[in-house]
């Protein structure tokens, strides 16, 4: 009896447990869409099980808001709203960038890593890395990396750093200009647009598109999770002049904007399709000359976003003002600008005029407080600029450290809307100096290389003046003249009443050159240093050195009559 009653409890309970399963099966459509609707309006329930990777990365990379991709994501699972909220917090705001120049002077990564937290403090919310020969590049394109090139290692620990300080790295590859560092190759030599220059890809010599694939997937290849892609293509010198493109131009109507926008089009369409989510930037110099009707019949606006950039101290605020209304009747829906904080007062320039980048960030400013007078096209954000050298093959600029009193006064000007009292005092504070713009000078600096920072001034201001006022003294100018070294003819006495001094500056200079180059070691490579040095030492130690060694050799000659030559 006891059996019986126990089997039809466990009977009944079977039964029970059928029914629910039916009424509340996961499989309805009914209840699945009140689960996801629950999720939306922030429920506490979350089902774990249906967050899919993949949607996860799509709200990471800022999709492109066209129709036909609403459709889509309207299909997809829903994110959980604290996945979305943390998400949304790396996007909000018009960015502030500081734009890494790599093809000249590129720091170390023990550098990196004392600069990003600054970079941060003071505003900044990312990097724009351009890389040219500093990225490992691989197989084919081995032969672009510089002998220093930073390795697969680095560039983890760069991004690295990069989160750990919440700056954001968009990667620049430049595709179309100021690619001497790829064609000044010889295996690429049939792929430059005028043969005997090294500017420019002749983008429809075979092989061309391969070549650019190459490097922007081996680069994106290490940044998977970037939402921005910058790929230059400024400054396309020779356009038009290869033999390819003067027979595309014949058939063409003379059509340069075209062959212009048809290689950066099919450069973004390649991009998307790889990796769909990813927005791409490009300088908008090029542009310029080209109507609003032929940059939205290539559809590029669908594609990626000018970056309009003036570098000039009293830049024209209507004038940029224009270009945006153009953009904006193109059917570009973003804009970024780009100022300078450095690299762009100077080919050869060694200090930095803070003033001028100060000045050219005022003006930056006017123009962003116009963007609500553009309806149709938003302000993404501002790179600010620190070029190394103006294109490959150009000198080296004033060198990051030396800049770095310049950055700051930039970042907090874009942050407080002018350079008052407010930036001025944080400027001061993060630095640690004091910031004298009527002498373009930060006093008592202790910002990371800022020994750099005063020995450069100090070699800037007295190195070569310091030679001058001895070559400028009463026995040199009597007694030791050229002609006098050339024909080894001096009275030893008068030579003696300058070679001590001559020898004490020259020692006081390679005991001051010996610490220079132990600081510069410690930030940048060796070929960085000896460039920089030939550039701006050498000459002017050589003189002194030289002029020791024949006033040595003259004096053990007592005075004899002169040698003639």
């Amino acid at each position: 009896m006891n059996s019986m009653k126990l089997m039809k409890l466990i009977v009944g309970c079977l039964v029970v447990v059928a029914m629910v399963k039916f009424f509340f099966s996961p499989s309805s459509s009914y209840d699945t869409y009140h689960e996801d609707h629950q999720v939306i309006q922030g429920g506490r329930f979350w089902p774990q099980h249906r967050v899919r990777q993949n949607n996860v990365a799509a709200h990471e990379e800022a999709p492109v808001n066209t129709e036909s991709q609403k459709d889509s994501r309207q299909e997809e699972e829903v994110v959980a709203p604290e996945v979305v909220q943390a998400l949304d917090n790396t996007v909000t705001g018009p960015q502030r960038i500081v734009h890494l120049d790599l093809k000249g002077a590129p720091p170390k990564v023990k550098y990196l890593e004392q600069i990003f937290p600054l970079f941060s403090t003071l505003g900044a919310k990312g990097i724009l890395l351009e890389y040219e020969d500093m990225f490992p590049y691989e197989g084919d394109l081995q032969i672009l990396r510089s002998s220093n090139a930073y390795s697969l290692e680095e560039i983890e620990e760069i991004k690295s750093l990069a989160k750990l300080h919440n700056l954001e790295l968009i990667p620049l590859v430049q595709v179309f200009g100021h690619l001497e560092f790829v064609l000044k190759h010889e295996r690429f030599f049939h792929l430059r647009e005028v043969a005997s220059f090294p500017n420019s890809l002749n983008s429809l010599a075979p092989g061309s598109m391969d070549l650019v694939k190459d490097m922007i997937s081996q680069v994106m290849q290490k940044h998977p999770e970037s939402r921005w892609f910058h790929i230059g293509a400024d400054e396309v010198r020779g356009l038009g002049e290869s033999e390819d493109s003067k027979r595309w131009l014949e058939t063409h109507s003379g059509d340069m904007g075209k062959l212009f926008l048809n290689h950066v089009t099919a450069v973004g369409q390649f991009m998307t399709a790889q990796h769909p989510r990813i927005r791409l930037i490009l300088w908008d110099d090029m542009f310029r000359k080209l109507s609003p009707e032929s940059i939205r019949e290539s559809e590029l606006h669908n594609l990626a976003t000018p970056m309009i950039w003036d570098y000039h101290p009293t830049m024209d605020v209507h004038e940029i003002g224009n270009l945006i209304h153009k953009y904006e009747q193109a059917g570009f829906q973003t804009v970024w600008f780009a100022s300078a904080f450095k690299g762009a007062s100077g080919i050869d320039q060694i200090l930095t005029p803070i003033n001028h980048h100060l000045n050219n960030h005022l003006q930056w400013h006017k123009v962003i407080q116009t963007m609500p007078e553009h309806k149709s096209i938003s302000f993404q954000g501002i790179v600010l600029t620190g070029w190394q050298r103006y294109e490959h093959h150009t000198v080296l600029c004033e060198l990051l450290p030396v800049a770095i009193p310049s950055l700051a006064v930039c970042l907090q000007t874009l942050e407080n809307g002018e350079y008052n009292d407010a930036a001025q005092s944080d400027v001061q504070r993060i630095l640690g100096c004091e910031v004298q713009l009527n002498q373009n000078n930060c006093k008592g600096s202790t910002f990371p290389g800022a020994d750099i920072y005063d020995m450069v001034k100090k070699i800037n201001s007295s190195l070569g003046s310091s030679i001058q006022k001895i070559l400028k003294s009463y026995h040199i100018r009597g007694s030791f003249s050229p002609y006098h070294r050339k024909h080894n003819f001096a009275n030893p006495r008068n030579l003696g009443f300058f070679h001590n001094s001559l020898k004490l500056l020259l020692e006081e200079w390679d005991t001051f050159l010996l610490t220079f180059r132990r600081s510069m070691e410690e930030i940048y490579y060796s070929d960085t240093l000896e460039e920089w040095l030939e550039e701006n030492v050498n000459e002017h130690i050589e003189k002194l050195h030289n002029m020791l060694v024949d006033v040595e050799r003259i004096i053990k000659l007592n005075g004899q009559a002169k040698e003639m030559k």
